[in-house]
């Protein structure tokens, strides 16, 4: 089958930083070809390089046998190669039609005619969504389909979807997995960016891996498995994934939570985590399992139920109490709510509890801040370039282990973490992996919300299953399929209070 984007010996530096070392990489049309490897593979680099937004140093780029030259992103685009970034490019004030055709509007006069195409390249997606609709006012997924529907309007052939389900639902994401679907039909050639494999294996034909800016082998989806995957990636299998096993021997109660109810979303909902324990938080997107933890951590009100801590109740009305009380939440949006990115490292390591740094006048002791982080830094094994830095420069896994060191400050006896590696590459997952195993070693109680279910069944000793707001049954590691959690996570609630336990 002949290509229909060929990428021969590409090289690109960045100063000292040799991005892309002669790589290759080839496209075909009507294919879904995923693109593999962890945070600085070059992934995101030779996109780029495809999308006229970086020219390289060597190689050569084609498309449909022609060797265009590009200089520009326009300049790509008018080849037909079109780039879905995890952050959408859209002018969200203007209306789902203004977006999709920007650059002919200067020449339109029918607004009737362009709420038409719009419509009519919308409904071949398999969406409705309005017109005239602001794109401010829908959800992400919509968003997404007004980007697509405008690189179709572009008449794009080559569409790359740069990790374009980190934010989705899995709703969502199947639904954008149709989409791609329809796309591949039509003959557009698809380039597929994720760190989700379990996605990867559904949706693409062909696998290429990169690591440290070269091609490290091209595969048939059908010839190999996740774990082959994960080996050329990082080196380790999927058993090392997880990290080493720490000797840990469950304690005392640390955390017991009665009947816990917001009124509404959540109803009743009672679970508990002992000492040296990793219990796992699973159910679909929506289950209500962040709302839930929001609660347990007093970032929204109660209007009943009861949390005890280490057999005493506590009130706690604000994430204040909660640390307070000894309790620490790793956010599912680390950028939003876990940091202060345009704070240095240092300081969003240590905000969580500065008493121990600040002299008797209330300023904090540099000296003392500086050792204190440093000794987190290693622990977290923080690649940065100073701690001086803004939160902002540092990859997303390590912006992650930020957020971890913040508690790993606070010193608390519970740690929560709601999506501890959303949009984190495989080999900053084993490390995190690693640290949320060491903190349960130490005698810390951890409760973990996870979408991924592989996660779930590689860290936690057991698992409580969500479905609208109440928990539908516990697991136990003898029962962790797939197909027990998602009967779980999809049947209605047991009339009981009393949790079922799968077996």
């Amino acid at each position: 089958m002949e290509n229909l984007v060929e990428l021969t010996g590409i090289r690109k530096s960045f100063g000292g930083v040799h991005a892309l070392q002669g790589v290759d990489f080839a496209l075909r049309a009507g294919e879904v070809h995923a693109l593999l490897g962890e945070n600085g593979a070059g992934k995101s680099t030779l996109m780029r390089v495809l999308g006229g937004e970086h020219v390289p140093e060597a190689g050569t780029v084609k498309v449909a046998g022609e060797e265009p030259h590009f200089r520009s992103p326009s300049d790509a685009l008018s080849k037909g190669i079109a780039i879905i970034h995890q952050e959408m490019a859209l002018a969200t004030d203007l209306t789902v039609a203004e977006n999709i055709f920007l650059s002919e509007i200067p020449s339109v006069i029918s607004w009737k005619d362009l709420n038409r195409r719009a419509a009519e390249l919308i409904d071949s997606l398999g969406f409705t969504i309005k017109p005239g609709a602001v794109v401010g006012d829908l959800s992400v997924a919509h968003q997404q389909v007004v980007e697509i529907a405008k690189a179709l309007s572009r008449h794009a052939r080559v569409m790359v979807f740069d990790e374009p389900t980190a934010v989705l639902s899995v709703q969502d994401a199947e639904r954008l997995h149709g989409i791609i679907r329809t796309l591949r039909a039509r003959g557009v050639g698809v380039i597929y960016i994720s760190h989700r494999l379990d996605e990867v294996f559904q949706i693409s034909d062909r696998i290429t891996v990169m690591k440290d800016g070269a091609s490290v082998a091209t595969v048939d989806r059908s010839d190999v498995e996740v774990d082959d995957v994960i080996r050329m990636m990082v080196g380790r299998s999927l058993k090392a994934l997880f990290g080493e096993d720490v000797a840990r021997t469950p304690g005392d109660e640390v955390l017991r939570v009665e009947s816990l109810s917001d009124g509404g979303r959540i109803r009743g909902v009672s679970l508990t985590v002992r000492a040296g324990e990793i219990v796992g938080l699973g159910g679909l997107v929506g289950a209500g399992r962040t709302e839930f933890v929001r609660l347990v951590f007093g970032a929204e009100r109660a209007h009943s139920g009861r949390v005890f801590i280490r057999g005493k109740e506590r009130t706690i009305r604000s994430p204040g109490d909660a640390v307070k009380a000894g309790i620490g939440l790793v956010p599912e949006n680390r950028k939003e709510q876990g940091l202060v990115l345009d704070f240095p490292i240092r300081v969003n390591a240590t905000m969580a509890k500065l008493s121990p740094l600040v002299n008797r006048f209330g300023f904090v002791r540099r000296a003392r801040e500086r050792m204190a982080v440093e000794v987190l830094a290693k622990r977290l094994r923080l690649k940065a370039g100073s701690l001086n830095d803004p939160a902002s420069s540092l990859s997303g896994g390590n912006q992650q282990k930020v957020v971890l060191a913040k508690w790993f400050h606070a010193g608390g006896d519970i740690l929560i973490f709601d999506e501890p590696t959303r949009g984190v590459d495989v080999g900053a997952k084993t490390e995190i992996y690693s640290l949320i195993k060491s903190l349960a070693a130490e005698g810390r109680a951890v409760l973990v919300i996870s979408s991924e279910h592989l996660e779930l069944f590689g860290l936690c000793d057991r698992i409580h299953v969500m479905r609208e707001g109440e928990i539908t049954g516990v697991l136990g590691p003898e029962d962790y399929t797939e197909e027990k959690l998602l009967k779980l996570a999809m049947v209605s609630p047991a009339a009981s209070p009393e949790t079922l336990v799968v077996n």
